[in-house]
């Protein structure tokens, strides 16, 4: 090989070798692009995970003051029926 031949090649070999170097930095950027985009999405769903007890903890304590209401409607009712007979005899009188 002549030195023009070999001064070509270590050109070419040197351009390979940087192109190389090059991709593997990008593949790298990639990685940790990726990376940080899945902290954010774990973070995403942790929040949402937060937010999905809350809720159910809010349904579960609106299920718990049911019977509380139920019981005051029943005594309401009671009352009223009470009431109604009483007046429908007085204006029967």
């Amino acid at each position: 090989m002549t030195d023009k031949e070999i001064k070509q090649l270590m050109e070419s070999n040197a351009k390979t070798a940087q192109a190389m170097l090059d991709e593997i930095a990008e593949a790298r950027q990639e990685r940790q692009e990726l990376r940080e985009g899945m902290v954010q999405l774990q973070n995403a769903v942790a929040k949402l995970t937060n937010i999905q007890e809350s809720i159910a903890n809010l349904l579960v304590s609106l299920d718990g003051d049911r019977p509380t209401i139920l019981k005051k409607l029943t005594a309401i009712q009671c009352q009223l029926d009470q009431l109604l007979p009483e007046e429908l005899n007085n204006e029967a009188k």
